[in-house]
């Protein structure tokens, strides 16, 4: 079943590049279905995933399900030994949310793809790669099979930002492409590190598998890690400085204050669907590599920068809050909230608490779903009328009573209003920030100024754009043309602000479902 979620929009783009040119007008279409599919096969896995799986350690092979387990390459290094690296699928309580915001973020994403109307042949191939990469991160157990769909999003992304984005699309196509690959270089290396310091006990031979690696019993004595390991590089341990690199990867992905820089330009110049995928999916990836890899391979020198993780993650709250309150374009006002944001996902990590860690990833769910709808409303105003300057309107209430009613919801939702999914999260990070051993009390107080912050520029916003006396910058013409949110688009925002509903009124029904894996994580990196 993960392998159909994965490899069915290959099997659609092969489709739209071999179809004739008549048949253009149905590429969306198919597309479409795709995506369709693949959210009622994730809800399906979802509806029957048993949340009652023992937490008797993240390490325990059996705590995975749909376990998808085949050999893919075999070489014989001669002294060596052979090289192993196997086609591995399986989901936990921790990945196992992702496959269904993928799901719907991926098909709202589709619906917004309605608006591009150039090179579609191009276009949809290149999103339905995209969205193989991004499903295939999330249930990869072998860590070179995760390298491969980690960097595969990156081309597809690429060409999307630069083909089909703003003015400025080149330049802010080449800045995510080198920030993200400088990242993945140096990944590469502590995977070939990792690769030669863990064994698979049924064939003796050096493995890729994370499971493995997350069982610090199975490291090899002896082995070229492990020799490494013990000693100092650049004045820092082996294992502390392998945790460094692999975080940086992931950190320039979620993305934290100072490597934020390309979230902004990549937001503003990217076209609707893309953004709606860089903020709903892209930067859950890396929250998702940390809790997945950095934290569950290297324990100890996870905790022994709990306290920088969290300053990080409290810093970025209060840094993207404030300039999301400067901006005066609404699309990079949402852009540097999604930085203030996932920064709550760090300091929920940081505290090593069932709280906290519980906290981040309802806050990782949460965003992908409200970032997806935000990022669709401001693309509906932008299609409209080609401007999204704060200052250009005033009393879109009136003319736009639906969309400005969607847009309460997410702004509302976004802020942490009680009653929507980001309170719940909100509230668990920073109850596990005050409750953590290992994070100071006023890393929470800095986050909890982060949420004043946030219904700072959000409701400011909200005033500024939506109540008042009509006053558009286009005048007569524009009144015209902001038309009221379509059927196309209804549809599309209905099923975000049910969810974002649904999770806070009942969160039970993403807390009971990855309770188990939670309490394995927490137990694995706390000892």
């Amino acid at each position: 079943m993960l392998s159909l979620l994965i490899f069915l929009p290959i099997a659609a783009a092969i489709l739209i590049l071999i179809l004739p040119s008549r048949f253009e007008k149905v590429f969306k279409h198919i597309c479409l279905g795709v995506s369709i599919i693949q959210f009622l096969l994730s809800l399906f896995i979802y509806l029957n995933f048993n949340s009652g799986t023992s937490a008797a350690g993240i390490s325990n092979a059996g705590q995975y399900q749909l376990t998808e387990k085949l050999p893919w390459i075999r070489l014989d290094l001669g002294s060596i030994g052979k090289l192993e690296i196997d086609y591995f699928l399986g989901i936990d309580g921790l990945s196992m949310p992702f496959l269904l915001l993928s799901a719907l973020v991926m098909f709202v994403a589709t619906i917004a793809s309605w608006e591009i109307k150039t090179n579609l042949r191009a276009y949809y191939p290149l999103f339905l790669l995209l969205n193989t990469a991004v499903i295939g991160v999330f249930c990869a157990l072998d860590f070179f099979l995760f390298y491969i769909f980690y960097e595969l999003m990156l081309l597809p992304l690429y060409f999307l930002i630069g083909m089909w984005g703003g003015v400025r699309r080149e330049y802010a196509a080449i800045k995510f492409f080198l920030y993200t690959l400088f990242g993945s270089v140096f990944m590469l290396l502590v995977i070939i590190g990792l690769y030669f310091s863990v064994t698979d006990p049924t064939s003796g031979n050096h493995t890729f598998n994370m499971i493995l690696m997350m069982d610090p019993a199975n490291y090899l004595d002896g082995s070229i890690f492990s020799a490494i390991a013990n000693q100092e590089l650049f004045g820092i341990s082996a294992r502390l400085l392998a945790f460094i690199v692999l975080f940086v990867a992931f950190a320039i992905k979620v993305p934290i204050v100072p490597l934020h820089t390309w979230l902004p330009d990549a937001h503003v110049e990217a076209p609707t669907p893309v953004s709606i995928i860089l903020a709903g999916l892209l930067l859950k990836v890396g929250g998702y590599g940390i809790l997945r890899i950095c934290y569950s391979i290297f324990p100890d020198a996870a905790i022994q920068s709990s306290w920088w993780i969290g300053l990080i993650g409290m810093v970025s709250i209060l840094y993207g809050a404030l300039n999301a309150l400067a901006q005066t374009d609404l699309k990079r006002m949402i852009a540097y909230s999604s930085v203030s944001h996932m920064g709550f996902v760090l300091l929920g990590i940081a505290s090593a608490t069932t709280e906290g860690v519980s906290g981040a990833m309802y806050q990782m769910i949460s965003h992908g779903a409200l970032s997806a709808m935000l990022f669709f409303l401001v693309g509906m105003i932008y299609n409209r009328v080609h401007d999204r300057e704060i200052s250009s309107f005033r009393g879109l209430s009136e003319l736009m009573p639906q969309f400005s009613a969607f847009v309460m919801i997410a702004f509302f939702a976004s802020l942490g209003l009680p009653g929507f999914s980001a309170f719940i999260a909100e509230a668990f990070s920073l109850i596990g920030a005050f409750t953590s051993v290992y994070l100071p009390e006023w890393m929470a107080i800095g986050g909890s100024v982060g949420i004043l912050l946030s219904a700072a520029y959000f409701l400011w916003t909200l005033q500024r754009m939506f109540f008042g006396q009509i006053r558009l910058k286009g005048g007569e013409e524009w009144k015209t043309t902001l038309y009221d949110a379509n059927i196309r688009e209804k549809i599309a925002l209905l099923p975000l602000a049910a969810l974002a509903l649904l999770l806070g009124i009942f969160p039970s029904l993403l807390f009971d479902k990855m309770n188990a894996s939670v309490l394995a994580f927490v137990q694995l990196i706390t000892g």
